[in-house]
């Protein structure tokens, strides 16, 4: 495999350069974010390779309780701020991921799709936690428009005697449908617009084909389960935070700002 130089990689700081001189050509006040993104981005980067080769010489009982907790923190913090505002949300997301994450690592166990190996449970259960808390992060921005935009219509739903679960119908509907669209899309091109990270890399690796395939599609299939499941629960609970005892809607979240 050919060794990237550091001047080839001090070379990739023109790409970035590009999405930031658009963003002032167009005004979008998007280049101090960008520019801050990818150096957090590469800093996250080095920092991961030292953690992983420290952590996968641990014993997996160690490793991989102490990967997993961090990871799970660090996507309900992030998760949760597409929620501000509304009550409980960082305790209802931490659930949900937890609840996601054990379903999918008892399933990968159970029937032996994985070992119990830091080397496998870590960088797999990364992709389902953060696949999770991107379906999460989009229901909830969503979730937060629509109540907005449809403030008017929910009122006149509930002064004709609907209940909150009725009147927010609609909206529960959009939310989920609208988290799950970018996974659908990308279990619809998988290997035919962009190939998977996980299988080209074990063929790179020295691994046979049908092997690769094999996790690619215990991955990709865990990921789309996830994120379904992800979504919907999230919407469903949250949505009640929309509606005091007594059944009457509320301004909360994004509707304050």
């Amino acid at each position: 495999m050919v060794e990237i130089s550091n001047t080839s990689m001090l070379f990739l700081l023109i790409f970035v350069l590009i999405p930031v001189s658009l963003s002032y050509l167009y005004s979008l006040q998007l280049g101090r974010s960008i520019i801050w993104s990818s150096f957090r981005g590469v800093i996250q980067l080095f920092l991961i390779g030292y953690v992983l080769t420290f952590l996968f010489d641990l014993p997996p009982l160690q490793g991989i309780p102490l990967m997993l907790g961090v990871m799970i923190m660090v996507a309900t913090f992030h998760a949760g701020k597409k929620g501000q505002g509304l009550p409980y949300i960082r305790s209802v997301i931490f659930t949900i991921i937890v609840a996601v994450e054990a379903m999918v690592l008892t399933m990968w166990l159970s029937f032996e799709m994985i070992s119990f190996t830091p080397e496998q449970v870590i960088p797999m259960s990364g992709m389902i936690i953060g696949n999770s808390m991107i379906a999460i992060g989009l229901a909830l921005e969503r979730m937060g428009h629509q109540f907005k935009e449809s403030y008017d219509k929910i009122i006149s739903a509930l002064s004709l005697g609907a209940h909150p679960k009725q009147a927010t119908q609609p909206i529960v509907q959009k939310v989920v449908k609208a988290a799950m669209i970018p996974n659908i899309d990308g279990l619809k091109t998988v290997g035919l617009v962009q190939l998977p990270g996980m299988m080209t890399g074990l063929i790179l690796g020295g691994v046979p084909p049908l092997e690769a395939i094999r996790y690619q599609i215990v991955i990709s299939l865990s990921i789309f389960v996830c994120v379904s499941v992800s979504a919907m629960l999230v919407s469903v609970i949250i949505y009640r935070f929309f509606f005091n005892k007594h059944m009457q809607l509320i301004r909360l979240g994004h509707e304050e700002g």
